[in-house]
């Protein structure tokens, strides 16, 4: 038997996964220790080794990780001081940020404060021209006197971002290396390492956002490497990263903002492998943890990739509201609707739900760990959709008569009962997931009209069909293990990374030479990169795309080409694709204007990892466990509780029906029928298509 071993850490619970090589998974799920996200990790660690029976030593597979930690600093600004070394004369690239306004009719506009302070930015006499060259080379005595002004700054980082550093990094890298033989306990990055692209301010963003988290992501991932090899586990770990790909331990540490969407990306890469195996070309993933929730196109059982997302957002759902982050990541939409999410009456008198979140410490209500604020999980159990003695197969007993008092507190503002305000709970919660997504693929040219919903994390099945009716869907798809399934995702991911380098040209002029120097650099770093990680040369395949636009356009579209444009050299074809992407996100070309290439993209990618089933379903035909009365659609209903390890393939439910397993619970609404399919996946669907 041979063992992989899979961790995500969420705002909430910890997700384990340990696989055996015969596809059968042992799980777990634990309280996220924010405190020290490690004394969680391998809490549950030992759970699961506990409970599948075996050794550390036996795990002689990929140990992959996904984490918040990255994401954690900086919302809540835990990172140490850091500083910023800009070209002089730019001293105010963070604060002036792009100049836009992303409401232009509120007069109190709000923005993130920039990572680092004004005290904390210093400029260097030095240039560098669009074409790349350098007219002004930095001064020996100048970097010494910055060395000094940094050691005396108290700095523990220091990010670099110099005027069209991304046309010739010859002077940051320069600048670089003679700090770090000045101040050789000083954390460094530069713009044209961590994001070598056009635009000045979301690079010096990047690079910030990069530099301030190093001192927290090289340390916590050495410390993860030192106590895995210390308990006797093979291998080190690989860390899943926000574009779907993992990399090892060393190269995540170095580029942590890489990292900052790698448990929702891992979510989203295991809805595609399932996309594959059930042979489903389009769906949307849906994700809903303790959080938040993620939703997810999924086209061509491939996910839609962006190179640019914010952090730290003033207004959750307000574009440019954030901290611009240019590196590659799959396209996902976060709603501030988790389970922990907590429901408030705003000055309207109108009930909310969110973005504020009570996590795992204090958590909702109903845990019993002092929260006072009534939450979705606490609307959950209020409702009778989740059973106080039956969380996480009761092992979490919930505390009902303190989601009572949560709900009842609430009600009272509202003018109700704690039921009535359980289910506005439940219903605003749904409507805004279903907005949310419904925003998020029209912005993207996508009809997300009839697309299965792909339905996972610990609170996803509760609330999928609800959100799958008002997205016009009419199947709901609950995988096995759905509750751990961005752990599980790690485990089927290929060992992959995502390069970007940008280089103006117009499309009819290109340089073939100067492109295939330029992707043969990206090409080199990401093999390096994968031989870090475990993967043989031999097994690496390379995918090129490009940011492409209209000449005098702002915003660019990204492309990624069928064959090399290296071997093919084929304009004309090209062009074509650029056309034909343009052309679904906005319905028409412009096509007398010449098109231009902004920026060069690769990924460098391991092999695919085999499939196997997760689970096995019962042989015969379930029964109901018990009725208990369920309040989410009619009050007191009598609705039949099944134990989803009970239900047979090809076994139908009719809703309304309650399907428990001991991570999460699915519900089944009056109107729907569930299928079990052969892979063990939940398939519901509206009752009028069931019959058809």
């Amino acid at each position: 038997m041979s063992y992989s071993l899979a961790v995500d850490i969420g705002g909430t619970f910890t997700d384990i996964v340990l696989r055996n090589s015969d596809g059968s998974l042992t799980v777990d799920k634990t309280l996220t220790t924010h405190e020290d996200l490690l004394s969680g990790f391998f809490g549950g660690v030992h759970s699961v080794l506990r409970k599948a029976g075996v050794s550390a030593q036996a795990v002689d597979g990929v140990v992959v990780h996904a984490t918040t930690v990255v994401t954690n600093a900086l919302i809540e600004r835990k990172g140490p001081p850091t500083a910023l070394v800009v070209t002089e004369g730019f001293r105010d690239v963070l604060a002036i940020r792009n100049e836009h306004r992303y409401d232009m009719y509120d007069p109190q506009i709000e923005f993130p404060e920039p990572l680092v302070p004004d005290t904390l930015t210093f400029g260097l006499k030095e240039r560098t021209l669009a074409d790349g060259t350098v007219v002004t080379e930095p001064a020996a005595e100048d970097i010494a006197e910055l060395a000094r002004k940094l050691r005396a700054s108290g700095a523990k980082a220091v990010a670099i971002c110099f005027l069209n550093s991304f046309a010739n990094p010859a002077n940051e890298a320069a600048v670089a290396a003679e700090l770090g033989r000045q101040l050789n306990d000083m954390f460094i990055c530069t713009s044209s390492d961590v994001a070598p692209q056009i635009r000045e301010y979301p690079r010096a963003s990047t690079a910030t956002v990069n530099a301030y988290t190093m001192p927290i992501s090289q340390p916590y991932l050495r410390r993860l490497s030192e106590q895995l090899r210390s308990e006797g586990f093979g291998n080190t770990p690989l860390i899943m990263l926000s574009s779907g790909g993992v990399v090892g331990a060393e190269t995540a540490g170095r580029n942590p903002v890489r990292m900052i969407e790698s448990g929702p990306a891992a979510g989203a890469l295991a809805a595609c492998h399932y996309a594959e195996i059930l042979g489903i070309d389009r769906l949307m993933s849906f994700d809903m943890g303790g959080t938040t929730a993620k939703a997810c196109l999924i086209e061509n059982r491939t996910p839609l990739v962006t190179g640019l997302f914010e952090v730290d957002r003033r207004y959750r759902f307000k574009e440019g509201s954030g901290l611009p982050v240019t590196v590659p990541s799959i396209d996902l939409i976060e709603i501030g609707a988790g389970g922990g999410s907590i429901a408030h009456v705003d000055g309207l008198g109108l009930l909310k739900v969110g973005p504020e979140s009570a996590g795992s410490n204090p958590g909702p209500a109903c845990y019993g760990r002092g929260g006072t604020g009534a939450t979705v999980t606490d609307a959950d159990l209020m409702l009778g959709l989740i059973d106080a003695d039956n969380f996480l197969g009761g092992e979490m007993k919930l505390d009902r008569a303190a989601t009572e008092s949560a709900l009842t507190a609430l009600a009272d503002k509202l003018g109700g009962t704690a039921v009535q305000a359980a289910r506005g709970i439940y219903r605003v919660v749904t409507e805004a997931m279903a907005s949310a997504a419904r925003s998020h693929a029209t912005d993207r040219g996508v009809d997300y009209r009839g697309l299965p919903l792909f339905a996972f994390g610990g609170a996803g099945p509760l609330h999928a069909c609800g959100v799958a009716e008002l997205l016009q869907s009419s199947s709901v798809i609950v995988p096995p293990q759905s509750s751990v399934l961005s752990a599980f995702g790690t485990l089927v991911t290929p060992v992959r990374l995502d390069l970007v380098r940008s280089d103006l040209m117009r499309l009819d002029t290109v340089d073939w030479d100067r492109v295939g120097r330029i992707i043969a650099d990206l090409e080199k770093e990401g093999r390096s990169a994968l031989a870090e990680a475990g993967c043989a040369p031999s097994d690496v395949r390379v995918a090129v795309g490009a940011d492409m636009r209209y000449t005098g356009q702002q915003n660019e579209v990204t492309v990624m080409f069928d064959v090399d444009p290296r071997d093919s050299r084929d304009i004309a074809a090209i062009a074509e694709q650029f056309a034909q992407t343009y052309r679904v996100l906005y319905g028409m070309n412009p096509s007398h204007v010449p098109a231009e290439i902004v920026t060069w993209r690769i990924t460098v990618q391991g092999p695919a990892i085999r499939f196997h089933p997760a689970g096995k379903p019962a042989s015969e035909p379930g029964t109901p466990k018990n009725f208990r009365p369920v309040h989410a659609w009619t009050d007191g209903q009598s609705v039949p509780v099944y134990e989803r390890r009970d239900l047979a393939v090809g076994q139908t439910v009719a809703g309304p029906a309650i399907i428990e397993e001991r991570e999460t619970t699915t519900a089944i609404p009056p109107g729907w029928v569930a299928t079990i399919d052969p892979m063990g996946c939940i398939v519901a669907t509206t009752a009028p298509l069931a019959q058809d």
